[in-house]
C-alpha cells in the first residue's frame, strides 16, 4: 500500500545542537530530536571545525530515527537550516552538516528540498502555536548563546531595531556559569539556581540602554569579579544563587525597559520571544508578571520550543509545500 506523502523532515544543525523533526501536513509534531554537543569542562564553546564534526557523527543516527515507522515513506519535502539570519552574507560552517544531509534524503526520496535561516527557524517555531501566526507585523526577541535582537516580523520580512551591540544573554549567562563551576552550556543550571534562590544580591549595576540597544560586557565583567570573590564556599552560602538571581533581574529589567521603548516607538504592542534564553522560566515568568494587565502583550508559546530544534524548520517547510 503506497503511503500518502504528508510529511516534512527539518534538519537543523546550530552551534551546539544536532537537531531533526517531522511535522505533517497539520502542523502536529509527528517526531522532534535533539541531541546536544559535547563540550568539555571549563570550555566556553566549540571551534566551528569541532562542532561540524559532531553534527555529521549525530546525524544518521538521528535520521534513522526520524524515519523509523513508516515515516519515510510519508515524506513530501525536507527543509534544512542553511545560514544563521536570512541576510546576504549571513554564514557559519556547522550548518553545512545539515545541508548536505538533507540534500542527500531528499534526493533518495525524490522529493523537494528548502533552506531557511536558523533564525526564522526560531521564529517560527513559536509563531505556529502562539496565536501570532495571523499576525501581519510583531516584534520579537530573538535571545540564545550567540544571538541577542530586537527584531520587526512582517510580510515584507525581519528587520533588526533593537538587541545588543556586544555580547549576548546567553554568552554572559555561559560565562557566569563555567565561572562558577558549571558545565557548558550553563543555562539550564543557572535558571535552576534563579529559581530556587531565596532572594538576590546586590552587586550588579543597572544594565545601560541606548535607545532600543544596551551593552552587556560590563554586567559580564561584574558577575565574573563577584564569582572569582566567592570561593568555593559560595554555593553552600548561598551567595551563588543570590548573584545568579540578581543577574537574571537585570536581564529581566533591560527587556522590559526595551519593550516599553519599543511599543511606543513603533506602535506594535505584541511581542514574542524566542531561544536559548527565552526558555528560561525564571526570565519568562518575570516578563510576564512585569507586563500583566498592560496593553503589551506578550508570548513565549511552548517554551520547550525556543531551544534549538528543527520544528521550526520543518514548519517553514510545509508552508512551502502546502500553501
Amino acid at each position: 500500500m503506497i503511503k500518502r506523502k504528508d510529511c516534512v523532515l527539518g534538519i537543523d544543525t546550530s552551534n551546539y545542537k544536532t537537531s531533526a523533526a517531522v511535522i505533517d501536513s497539520q502542523g502536529t509534531i509527528l517526531c522532534d530530536l535533539r541531541k546536544l554537543l559535547k563540550v568539555k569542562q571549563g570550555e566556553r564553546g566549540l571551534r566551528q571545525s569541532d562542532a561540524l564534526f559532531q553534527h555529521v557523527e549525530n546525524l544518521p543516527e538521528l535520521l534513522e530515527e526520524a524515519l523509523s515507522d513508516d515515516r519515510a515513506q510519508r515524506i513530501a519535502a525536507v527543509a534544512c537550516s542553511d545560514r544563521p539570519r536570512p541576510q546576504e552574507g549571513s554564514y557559519m560552517p556547522v550548518f553545512k552538516a545539515g545541508m548536505g544531509f538533507g540534500q542527500a534524503v531528499a534526493a533518495a526520496l525524490r522529493v523537494p528540498y528548502y533552506t531557511f535561516s536558523h533564525q526564522e527557524g526560531h521564529i517560527q517555531a513559536i509563531r505556529w502555536g502562539c496565536g501570532f501566526e495571523e499576525q501581519k507585523q510583531f516584534l520579537c526577541y530573538h535571545l540564545s548563546g550567540g544571538t541577542c535582537e530586537l527584531l520587526k516580523v512582517s510580510d515584507a520580512g525581519i528587520e533588526i531595531i533593537g538587541g545588543s551591540k556586544d555580547i549576548s544573554f546567553g554568552q554572559v549567562i555561559d560565562r557566569v556559569g563555567v565561572k562558577l563551576g558549571m558545565r557548558f552550556p550553563a543555562g539550564e543550571e543557572m535558571d535552576q539556581c534563579a529559581m530556587s534562590a531565596e532572594k538576590a544580591s546586590a552587586f550588579l549595576k543597572k544594565i545601560p540602554a541606548d535607545g532600543l540597544y544596551f551593552n552587556l560586557s560590563g554586567i559580564e565583567t561584574q558577575c565574573g569579579r563577584r564569582a572569582e570573590d566567592m570561593g568555593g564556599q559560595a554555593a553552600d552560602e548561598g551567595i551563588q544563587g543570590a548573584l545568579i538571581r540578581e543577574l537574571f533581574d537585570k536581564i529581566i529589567a533591560i527587556l522590559a525597559e526595551i519593550t516599553q521603548k519599543a511599543c511606543e516607538k513603533t506602535s506594535i504592542t505584541n511581542i514574542m520571544f524566542t531561544g536559548g534564553v527565552s526558555a528560561s522560566r525564571y526570565i519568562s515568568e518575570g516578563l510576564i508578571e512585569h507586563f500583566r494587565n498592560t496593553e503589551i502583550s506578550i508570548e513565549f508559546g511552548q517554551q520547550r520550543l525556543s531551544q534549538d530544534n528543527a520544528v521550526g524548520i520543518a514548519l517553514l517547510g510545509g508552508k512551502n509545500l502546502w500553501l
